[in-house]
């Protein structure tokens, strides 16, 4: 019998194109309302032509939405589980409205993201408001839950993906790679205001106690804000030139700061970065984000029925 204080589960997530004819209207629905430089749609049309036309995010979204379900049901809560995106469908609108047509009334909200920002999470909280502020069901309401970023499951599922990559180097520099993690970048002030970065590095010193490593470094991805702007620094592309001039040769790329592999991922981590790494002679080897790793999974599941 479920006992959980709801009786739904909302993923919510950003949200990419599935096909190449979806990529030009996602990302203009991204930047409605937003004053961008000319060409920077093509600019970023063009990473999604690099990695294939689309992104897996929604794919891998789906999956992980039928992973957590069947094990909701395996701990004895069984409920429905759905995933709304921001920009892609499923809108959220849809998604809550599938919910209210199940007879939900009390939905956990979890923003599929590793850490978050009060700027970040306003605007989801302002979207999933909209929407149903829109489907018009008074008795409906959503309740965020915090991810599981502290949850040891979150911390195993990104250590094993690590030793993974660690393997996939040379036998030679397995020992002497350098581990960096990653998370996307957020203007400076916020991240630093809004507990984004203690978030970050608490979690990333948890994933190096548990591979017994003392010389990890935290870096930022992914940057889109105004250049007049401060955002975290340093962006892992500057960090792989420091690395190279200081003699590393190997290094180990971390995303943890994202759930499931998708543009800012295999684009600005696989080719962007991987071509500075060419050039600077270094080696480099790019963890999986946690994705499906059971012990995810579970710790996901854990989150939602402590909260």
């Amino acid at each position: 019998m479920n006992t959980a204080p709801f009786d739904a589960v909302l993923l919510i997530a950003f949200g990419g194109p599935t096909r190449p004819e979806e990529v030009r209207p996602f990302l203009e629905h991204v930047l409605r309302g937003r004053t961008v430089p000319a060409g920077r749609i093509e600019e970023v049309a063009h990473h999604y032509e690099v990695i294939g036309g689309r992104s897996p995010l929604n794919d891998y979204t789906a999956q992980q939405r039928a992973a957590l379900e069947a094990r909701l049901v395996e701990r004895g809560a069984p409920m429905p589980v759905r995933m709304g995106m921001w920009h892609a469908q499923p809108f959220l609108l849809e998604a809550l409205r599938e919910l209210a047509k199940q007879g939900a009334r009390s939905v956990a909200g979890l923003v599929m993201a590793s850490f978050h920002d009060q700027t970040t999470m306003q605007r989801y909280r302002d979207v999933v408001s909209e929407a149903l502020t829109e489907l018009a069901e008074p008795g409906l309401r959503v309740e965020y839950v915090r991810g599981p970023e502290r949850h040891p499951g979150f911390i195993t599922a990104n250590a094993e993906h690590i030793r993974a990559a660690r393997q996939r180097l040379p036998a030679e520099q397995r020992e002497l790679a350098r581990l960096l993690f990653t998370a996307h970048s957020v203007p400076t002030a916020v991240g630093l205001s809004s507990g984004y970065v203690a978030s970050f590095e608490a979690t990333a010193g948890r994933i190096a106690h548990e591979l017994d490593v003392s010389d990890a470094r935290c870096v930022y991805q992914s940057r889109s804000g105004s250049p007049r702007e401060p955002w975290l620094e340093p962006d892992i592309c500057d960090a792989l030139r420091e690395e190279a001039a200081n003699g590393s040769r190997a290094l180990i790329l971390a995303p943890i700061g994202f759930v499931c592999d998708h543009v800012e991922v295999l684009y600005d981590l696989d080719v962007e970065a991987a071509a500075v790494a060419r050039e600077l002679g270094v080696t480099i080897a790019r963890a999986s984000t946690v994705g499906l790793h059971p012990a995810y999974i579970a710790a996901l599941a854990d989150s939602l029925l402590a909260a």
